[in-house]
């Protein structure tokens, strides 16, 4: 009796799971209102947006230490610094409040991924992040949702990726992972995912044109 170590074809397939940020390649938020707001307190447009996303103030947010209340407060207590509070607190809350809507195209072409392979969305998101894709009609686009405000570390930590690919159930060097922040792709790659930087939906379709056009 002999014995032989078993052999294994290699995957046709490029990827064995799909990794996919939310914002702004899913998800894009209206900031109209919030811009007429500074023009009218007579800041220079994205003011607000770059006080709110200073790491000392979104990270806590993000990772779910501080409440997004608390976080509203924060950066209207942070343009109180030039505007009147009242008006900061307005601008505060419009951020917050500011309506978004979903990129169709690239939500059929996800749709149609996960048809063929596992899907995860890895996000730094807040708490309402389920009400959040509950509202857009995505509460079932994934297979699985890596929030950091739930799993309390946000991207580029290399621990978030490492969760989404467990989540997955692939190895990292088997995982396309897409992002529209170089540093959070450049991350990815640090622990052998492909990445892929996006900017519009036509990047997805050379990596993944093997399962769109299946």
């Amino acid at each position: 009796m002999t014995s032989s170590t078993p052999s294994f074809a290699p995957s046709p397939r490029p990827f064995d799971a799909v990794l996919c940020d939310l914002d702004n390649v899913i998800r894009f938020y209206d900031t109209t209102e919030l811009s007429r707001l500074e023009r009218d307190a007579g800041l220079p447009a994205g003011t607000t947006e770059r006080v709110a996303f200073a790491p000392e103030r979104d990270l806590p947010l993000l990772v779910g230490t501080v409440t997004e209340q608390q976080w509203v407060e924060s950066v209207a207590a942070c343009l109180a610094e030039r505007i009147p509070a009242e008006r900061a607190r307005e601008l505060a809350t419009a951020l917050a409040e500011a309506p978004f809507r979903a990129d169709d195209v690239v939500v059929g072409m996800l749709r149609r991924v996960r048809e063929h392979l596992p899907l995860v969305l890895v996000t730094n998101a807040t708490v309402r992040l389920e009400a959040d894709l509950a509202a857009l009609g995505l509460a079932d686009l994934a297979d699985h949702v890596v929030s950091s405000a739930r799993v309390g570390v946000a991207k580029p930590d290399r621990r978030i990726y490492e969760i989404a690919a467990g989540r997955a159930g692939a190895a990292a060097e088997r995982c396309l992972f897409v992002d529209d922040r170089p540093e959070n792709v450049e991350a990815a790659a640090g622990i052998g995912m492909t990445g892929l930087h996006y900017r519009e939906p036509a990047d997805l379709l050379g990596p993944l044109g093997f399962l769109l056009n299946a």
